[in-house]
């Protein structure tokens, strides 16, 4: 059988390529439905990936775009891991970056009332 031709279960190959931190993970993640082999959601851990299928993971603060280049042997570096997908994710979306001034400013009625506040809330209440 030659290298093109191998496949893995995907959860072992999730595990590999570092996306997930445990391969226990990576099966709560395909069986939670948060992984689509081929724009079709995979829902057994137990399904086989090869050379060119098309993950996407929805993760807890991202969705990871992947193309599997190579089944792995070995949970190893960083650099090793990388050989095995080309990534695809679109950029993370930009969020609004405030100044000190903006951050500093506060919603009108959120915090500690102020001494005004207390003295009316203290009639109210009739104490």
């Amino acid at each position: 059988m030659d290298e093109a031709a191998i496949r893995q279960r995907i959860d072992k190959w999730l595990f590999f390529a570092r996306i997930v931190k445990s391969r226990s993970l990576a099966q709560k993640l395909v069986r939670d439905g948060h992984v689509r082999l081929n724009g079709s959601r995979v829902i057994r851990p137990s399904v086989d990936v090869g050379d060119g299928d098309k993950l996407v993971v929805a993760l807890e603060r991202r969705d990871v775009h992947v193309i599997v280049r190579a089944a792995g042997t070995r949970r190893g570096p960083f650099a090793e891991a990388q050989t095995l997908y080309e990534d695809i994710s679109p950029p993370p979306e930009a969020r609004a970056k405030l100044n000190a001034f903006e951050q500093a400013q506060r919603v009108p009625g959120s915090g500690r009332p102020t001494k005004k506040e207390r003295r009316d809330l203290s009639k109210l209440r009739g104490d």
